[in-house]
């Protein structure tokens, strides 16, 4: 395009009252037809914006939103990347997990993460750097990153294996630039160049200060391989939530099933986590063989009910029969049914309409193509689904994600400080967020878990959990913030774990950080210490109270 039309249209760009879709299709169509050229599209709109002086775009910053593809991407305070890993051999035989050559075992070639990865050979910088790309294309900002390491069994791949997969996705957060695309690199790739070839320690160092920076890394895992020499590994590798492959917690279901673990082995793996300061998720599976419908709508009660289980975050992963499974087998023999869609979203609001409000669903159905599916709910929008069938009978959901304040931030509207004690996994955990009145509105939360019985030294209170959501704000200083991260919450949420870690008579206090959260951490008086950071608690002033 032509440097002054590019001028012209940027120009107009700041000057047109874009509020939604409608404007922006409108304006569109206007240069288009003024300057007879054909429609633009988003990202070169965004692309014309990002090229601009920094002053003209500082008076329009909350453009780029209505130029956005898919705005839920960063609406949580971060933007998610999924990075698979090549393939390799499953410990576990459970009869519905599809197995396909050249793919992790449990995924299919043809779901989106999965051909991202093909394309990409497998490279964990490649699928890195190129995601980034196309998020900053769409206007999304890639400031903060969660990265979401997906594939086989994480803790089955070989150790330096894992240490040279999480080296690359920081390396690529540190070094990529977006508007370029890096080289292809296979994943059995010969090692870096000397140059390049940077301990772990030190690539995590450069992302404290790197543009892009990764603020939590979650893996996949089984119950079985957790132990305490897996979590200090996984505390070196810079991982801070593990989704733990549950399915049920329900012996029988498990044995029938061939998981070869058994209910047990989840509670001690849960608990030896949250004593690690992880976030823990459940992945769980509603309609597996030899379960019901009332077994799961009871099961789902026993996890929040019993304070063995009790996740921080929950993904519901309803069976989806698939072709080549030993499950496939017992289908075609009439020995197994999977649940209708009618029933399935019978199940799920039964599951929704009570789960706790520290909770967060953050799935309720696997992104299968529905193609691959033979028998079972094909609709990939359920969530949507069982909202809205839940609002017609005057019901919601109560779980954080149903709650999150989103792009619905009002700067004048009151917040107050909730605070929620229960016990969980021979430990006190302590639930504090920032809401509205009404507890509709979810601005930010804190996770604080203290140890039961309180011993010295070894244990001390940590927090698991730090999060503002609402639209992301850039870690560039000096821009107006449309959103309701920056404004201090988490500041007032950490103050306020400390106060109660103090009163409960500790001396010192952890955070479980992200690696590119550090420096947030240190200015507030931690140090990083055995890869958490940690600080010695001093007396604290009252200060104006905060609101109850």
């Amino acid at each position: 395009m032509d440097k002054n039309l590019q001028q012209q249209i940027g120009s107009e760009l700041l000057k047109a009252n874009i509020k939604n879709r409608v404007g922006l299709d409108s304006f569109k169509r206007q240069i288009a037809k003024k300057y007879g050229i054909a429609i633009l599209k988003n990202s070169e709109l965004l692309r014309i914006y990002h090229e601009l002086p920094a002053k003209k775009r500082a008076s329009r910053q909350g453009l780029p939103s209505s130029l956005r593809k898919r705005p839920i991407r960063s609406l949580s305070g971060v933007v998610n990347v999924s990075v698979l890993t090549k393939p390799w051999p499953c410990p576990g035989k459970c009869i519905f997990c599809p197995s396909q050559k050249n793919i992790p075992k449990s995924y299919l070639a043809n779901e989106p993460a999965v051909q991202r990865a093909i394309f990409n050979k497998f490279s964990p910088y490649q699928q890195v750097a190129n995601r980034l790309k196309a998020l900053e294309a769409t206007g999304h900002p890639i400031d903060k990153v969660e990265l979401r390491v997906i594939g086989g069994t994480w803790s089955y791949y070989p150790k330096k294996y894992q240490e040279k997969f999480i080296s690359e996705c920081f390396r690529a957060c540190n070094k990529a630039n977006p508007k370029q695309s890096p080289k292809i690199e296979k994943h059995n790739a010969s090692p870096l160049k000397s140059a390049e070839a940077l301990c772990l320690e030190k690539i995590q160092k450069q992302n404290e200060t790197a543009r892009r920076r990764i603020v939590g890394i979650a893996v996949e895992t089984r119950p079985d391989f957790i132990n305490p020499e897996e979590i200090k590994w996984m505390r070196k590798l810079g991982i801070t939530k593990v989704e733990l492959g549950v399915q049920s917690v329900y012996d029988d279901v498990l044995k029938l099933n061939q998981r070869g673990h058994t209910v047990a082995v989840t509670i001690t793996a849960t608990q030896l986590l949250k004593n690690a300061g992880f976030k823990v998720a459940y992945q769980m599976m509603p309609g597996l063989y030899g379960s019901s419908f009332q077994k799961d709508a009871a099961m789902f009660q026993e996890i929040f009910a019993n304070h063995n289980f009790q996740p921080d975050y929950l993904k519901i992963y309803p069976l989806a029969l698939i072709k080549n499974t030993k499950l496939y087998k017992l289908y075609q023999q009439g020995k197994f049914k999977p649940y209708s869609e009618k029933e399935l979203i019978k199940l799920l609001i039964e599951i929704k309409k009570t789960l706790p409000k520290w909770v967060r669903v953050e799935r309720v159905i696997r992104d299968i193509p529905p193609a691959d599916i033979v028998a079972g709910s094909k609709t990939l929008n359920l969530r949507e689904v069982v909202v809205k069938e839940m609002a017609k009978n005057g019901q919601r959901c109560q779980c954080v994600r149903c709650r999150e304040v989103g792009n619905n931030y009002d700067a004048k509207e009151k917040i107050y400080l909730f605070r929620e004690n229960y016990e969980a996994s021979s430990g006190r955990e302590i639930f504090l967020s920032f809401e509205n009145k009404a507890r509709t509105k979810l601005f930010a939360l804190l996770r604080l878990r203290l140890p039961v019985p309180k011993e010295p030294s070894s244990f001390q209170p940590l927090v698991r959990d730090l999060h503002t959501y609402g639209q992301m704000a850039q870690l560039v200083r000096g821009l107006p913030s449309y959103s309701s991260q920056h404004k201090g919450l988490g500041k007032k949420l950490l103050a306020q774990a400390e106060k109660i870690a103090k009163n409960a008579g500790y001396k010192n206090i952890a955070v479980i950080s992200g690696v590119g959260v550090r420096p947030y951490y240190r200015k507030l008086g931690y140090k990083l210490k055995n890869t958490y950071m940690v600080k010695t608690l001093q007396i604290i002033k009252k200060s104006k109270q905060m609101l109850v």
